[in-house]
């Protein structure tokens, strides 16, 4: 589901509380420490931009002259640190020669010891002062963080060295290194669709729809090869924004392994990254991955790398030789590669599966199994039982009223015994969701809310039936208009109820087919409801012109319903059949999600 702007826009604002450019104001205090902004990707490769000083030695007090400058870019961040211990607190203070474009910050105790930007207008040069304190270390290493835009950027851009007077400068250079270039991955471009040629046997494959081509435009695809002690994966699927899988430990998002290709611009970004509940991703910039290749082509995105088997623990990613639930999701990405959350349920695995052991060739669910069974008996209760049920009641009276079964007449054994199935199909599906989600799901809409109604309705009316009075008494005719009534309502409410139901994630049935079938069946239901009652509207009309005298006699409604005997088992045939048709339709596209 599409996020609103304002929601996204709130959502940025909170994610990007360790941001270095994602503040537009610049005041990114959190980020002192890494100088790495939270911006949903890894570092950049080479840098492009450059720090430049006006001097390279000092003695404490003394001033000296920091630029950067480069391309275009929108934030900045600049420190000056212990060149021996790079990871060490920020050293000395800074003075503004800008103050519209730069502002001072305090990191750790040190006042004024780092600048950021004051906007994210953007600038090709900065010129800040750094002074240098009485404590200052041998050697100092100006760093500067750099954000072109929001999926670009550049962490910890290596300046020049300073040292203090009288000290030798260091040889070799000290961590003359970015960041950037140690977790980047070295990409190489696919030439052609993936095969599932050694689906289980080679390896361990997952396509949605079943047994679909990899080269197919409509192909959900993911491997895992195993080779020593490396896993080679593969993923492809029709997607212009983004794919990504994860390994988790159970059927819900959170605490999960996952691994993310994005349409970064026309480039596939590739990285790992951790999933905490139902959150954005957190992306890992430490390089665990290797052999990172990717294509873009008809719409379809694909990208393969390797990853080791074991990775020590500090790495936080999953050990492959163990069994997983893997999920399969796809979603839209903005041109600068933020992604967005998935439309639609990701593809579940329907249990635990070691990538690394016996190969397998297996599909997967978009929903869950416990959803599928709340949509089917559903519709099993609204679409079958509670239809024919209300024929009968309404249309079979006349027809049926000489039959008996277990002492009661026919109509009204089969009415009962319809109604009570509804009831109690009515009543296990109501409580199939709440078992799956734990409790109230906040995130279906008005769905819940209306089935709520629905399941109270379905239950007061059975009760307010055993109450009925008998057929002559004076407030019989109120209790029929109350039955009526809370029936009709209880029906309309379903059918919205299940049209609402069909198109949430966690079902998802194909569009625009659910909605058409649905029309389909309402419009089934009305028609035959209007053709038996004009049916039994022109049988009571009927009237027997008698030649001698043209008196116009009213035929008897007993006598009126029996003529039309036959033709109402026949409709009620057909509409029996029609129903199992709609039902069964609807069974096979929610076995297919």
């Amino acid at each position: 589901m599409e996020l609103p702007g304002f929601a996204v826009a709130v959502w940025i604002f909170v994610c990007l509380c360790a941001s270095v450019g994602g503040y537009p104001s610049g005041k990114v205090r959190e980020a002192c420490a890494s100088m790495v902004p939270c911006h949903g990707s890894s570092p950049h490769l080479l840098p492009e931009h450059t720090i430049t000083v006006n001097g390279t030695e000092f003695k404490p007090g003394d001033s000296i002259e920091v630029s950067l400058s480069g391309p275009d870019f929108e934030g900045f961040f600049i420190q000056a640190r212990d060149a021996e211990h790079l990871d060490s607190p920020a050293v000395g203070s800074f003075v503004l020669a800008d103050r519209r474009r730069s502002q001072l910050l305090t990191c750790g105790r040190t006042k004024n010891s780092a600048v950021s930007h004051t906007s994210k207008v953007k600038k090709k040069d900065i010129k800040v002062y750094w002074i240098a304190p009485g404590d200052a270390p041998k050697h100092v290493q100006f760093l500067a963080t750099v954000v072109k835009k929001y999926r670009i950027f550049w962490v910890k851009i290596p300046g020049p060295i300073v040292s203090q007077t009288d000290v030798l400068s260091p040889t070799p250079p000290l961590h003359a290194t970015s960041e950037a270039m140690s977790t980047s991955y070295p990409v190489s471009y696919i030439s052609k669709p993936f095969s599932a040629s050694g689906c289980g046997s080679m390896k361990f494959c997952i396509r949605n729809p079943s047994n679909c081509d990899p080269g197919s435009a409509s192909c959900f695809f993911l491997s895992f090869q195993q080779e020593e002690s490396s896993v080679f994966i593969e993923m492809s699927g029709p997607s212009e924004g983004y794919l990504a899988f994860a390994l988790s430990h159970d059927q819900w998002m959170g605490g999960d392994d996952a691994y993310l290709c994005v349409n970064e611009d026309h480039r596939v970004h590739v990285s790992t990254a951790h999933l905490k509940k139902r959150s954005y991703p957190l992306l890992d910039l430490e390089n665990v991955l290797e052999d990172v290749s990717w294509r873009l082509a008809d719409g379809v995105l694909q990208c393969s790398f390797r990853r080791s088997i074991r990775l020590p623990a500090s790495k936080g990613r999953f050990n492959l030789d163990t069994s997983y639930y893997i999920f399969l999701a796809d979603g839209e990405a903005s041109e600068g590669g933020l992604i967005y959350k998935h439309r639609r349920q990701p593809l579940v695995t329907d249990g635990l599966y070691n990538v690394t052991g016996l190969p397998l060739d297996i599909g997967g669910s978009r929903s869950p199994r416990l959803i599928k069974a709340h949509g089917a008996l559903m519709f099993v209760a609204w679409i079958t039982t509670v239809s024919i049920g209300v024929i009968v009641a309404r249309f079979f009276k006349p027809v049926w009223s000489h039959s008996f079964l277990f002492g009661k007449e026919l109509w009204f054994q089969v009415h009962r015994m319809l109604m009570l199935t509804t009831v109690m199909l009515t009543s296990i599906s109501f409580v199939l969701p709440f078992v799956y989600r734990g409790g109230w799901s906040q995130q279906a809409g008005f769905h819940p809310y209306l089935g709520c109604a629905v399941m109270a309705l379905t239950i007061f009316q059975p009760l307010m039936a055993g109450f009925r009075p008998s057929r002559h008494a004076p407030r019989r005719q109120l209790f029929n208009w109350f039955h009526w009534s809370t029936g009709t309502t209880a029906r309309i409410l379903a059918v919205v109820t299940m049209f609402l139901g069909m198109d949430l994630p966690a079902l998802d049935l194909p569009d625009p087919w659910d909605t058409y079938t649905m029309i389909g069946f309402v419009a089934w239901h009305v028609g035959t409801d209007v053709l038996l009652e004009i049916h039994s509207y022109c049988l009571v009309r009927k009237v027997e012109v008698i030649e001698d005298d043209r008196v116009q006699i009213l035929q008897s409604l007993t006598s009126a319903e029996a003529e039309g005997r036959l033709f109402k088992q026949i409709v009620l045939t057909i509409y029996v059949c029609g129903n199992i048709v709609f039902l069964v339709a609807f069974l096979i596209a929610i076995n297919q999600v």
